[in-house]
């Protein structure tokens, strides 16, 4: 079935504004768990999409989001 609504398959770009950005991936269900973890450095950028594993994103360090709602300046 094909859900245009479903934000499961939703994604985000994150692109580094400095060194040391990290990006943690948290889990879904009763207990919210980290499950994985990425570090970047200015200028780099990385997908993240929301899976059925993946729940929610948290961002630490001056970043930049771009999402289907827009941009975010993160830090």
């Amino acid at each position: 079935m094909n859900d245009t609504n479903n934000t499961e398959h939703d994604y985000i770009v994150v692109r580094a504004e400095e060194n040391g950005v990290t990006i943690w991936g948290l889990t879904r269900g009763s207990t919210t768990k980290f499950h994985h973890t990425e570090k970047l450095d200015a200028g780099e950028v990385y997908i993240a999409q929301f899976t059925e594993i993946t729940s929610a994103i948290k961002i630490r360090g001056k970043a930049k989001l771009y999402t289907k709602h827009g941009v975010v300046e993160v830090g």
